[in-house]
Parts: structure tokens; sequence; C-alpha cells
């Protein structure tokens, strides 16, 4: 029999100067006041099955909740994408057959275009992988429209194995959490329960309030940073 695993923060386990660099830069952009000119907004991607029920489930009673059959079938794979203003209290969620530099792109023109269109700058914190590029700019528009996107953003990027750095994985969580703790067979109702959980949430307008910065982490994280 395997052992039990559990998933935990990846954080080195001796003195890096990397990762602190990388770490405080993040701590630091997360101390700056809200600001509409130059709002700040956490990206992350997270892969979904869709999976569809292979037996009818029973409805929901006055004795029972809603109950599913154990098998099911496979559907295929898609990405999610979520863009997070923590301060602002606004989220754009959308899904995509797959994670490109492409697709990364097209999302980051739409953001910039549709979604702030009247910010002088994005200040985006996101994970360090390879489609996060400027690079991905140029490989999906002509060289004039890649330079006046990618002057509109300022990327900061998390550290490598730290992804809990990431605010955008708290909009990740909770949408797992409320949205997608079901079985959803196409990508045109996963586009649709998005959206609706979208919509409510941003209704509520609920903000993130970060409590880590560069003070806590050199004391609680101390032993990673470089003597010097």
């Amino acid at each position: 029999m395997k052992p039990h695993l559990k998933k935990c923060w990846c954080i080195p386990p001796k003195q890096n100067g990397a990762f602190v660099a990388a770490m405080e830069d993040v701590l630091e952009v997360y101390q700056r006041p809200y600001s509409a000119e130059k709002p700040l907004v956490c990206m992350d991607e997270k892969p979904y099955q869709l999976l569809d029920d292979v037996r009818e489930s029973l409805p929901v009673t006055a004795e029972h909740c809603r109950r599913e059959d154990y098998e099911y079938e496979r559907k295929g794979t898609c990405s999610i994408f979520m863009w997070n203003e923590p301060l602002g209290g606004k989220r754009r969620v959308s899904a995509s057959y797959q994670r490109t530099r492409r697709d990364w792109a097209g999302e980051v023109k739409t953001l910039l275009t549709e979604h702030y269109p009247y910010a002088e700058k994005v200040v985006l914190v996101m994970d360090n992988l390879n489609t996060h590029t400027i690079g991905s700019l140029y490989e999906t528009f002509p060289p004039k429209e890649a330079l006046s996107l990618a002057q509109r953003l300022e990327i900061h990027y998390t550290p490598k194995h730290g992804s809990w750095l990431n605010m955008a994985e708290i909009e990740l969580s909770a949408l797992s959490m409320q949205c997608l703790n079901r079985r959803i067979d196409n990508m045109e109702n996963l586009k649709k329960e998005l959206a609706a959980w979208q919509q409510e949430r941003n209704a509520k307008s609920k903000k993130v309030k970060w409590q880590f910065f560069t003070p806590d982490a050199r004391i609680k994280l101390h032993s990673l940073y470089p003597c010097v």
C-alpha cells in the first residue's frame, strides 16, 4: 500500500538567495496601496478534468442530498485561467482547451484591452512558467501590438517553489470549493458555471487581505536567507 501523501509548500530546505530575492520583490508589491492607475492583478491557472455521469444521479430529497454513482466518463481536459485583483475585489476566470503561449497571450490582451483599458500599467504577479513571458506576446501578435501590450505590464514573478505567494491561488481554492466540486461534462457548461461564479463573487466585491510581508519573512523564514 502506498503511504498517504499530503500536499505542502515546497519551500527550499536551506539558504537560497534567488528564492528570497523573488519573494521579497513580490511581498514589497503587496504592500503598495490600491491604485486605479496601476492595479495589482495576480494570475494563476489550473488543469481541469471534464467528467460526465455514466448513470443518472438521484435528485435532492427532504432526506438526502443529491447522490451520484462513483463511476464516471472522462470527457477531456482543459485549463482554467484566474485573474484576480485582490485590492479591488474583482476577478476574471476563463477556460481554454490548452495552456499554450498563445492562450496566455490572448488572455493578457483581453485583460489589458477589455478589463483595464484606461490603466497606465497593470502590475502582474504570476508564477514563473515558460508560457508567462513577454516573448509569448511576440509569438502571438505583430511586433507593434506586442510591444504596446508589453509596455503596459509590470511583471513580478513568484520564486520557484513559491507559488503560495500568488494570491490568485486563494481565488482558485475558492473556485474549486464553490463551483468545481461536482462533475461538469463539457466546455460550454464549464464556461457558464465559471461566468455565474465570477458574477456572484464580483457582486460581493470579495477582497484578499494579505498579512505576510517582508519583516515577517525575515523572521519566520530566516533559514532561507544567506549568511552575509
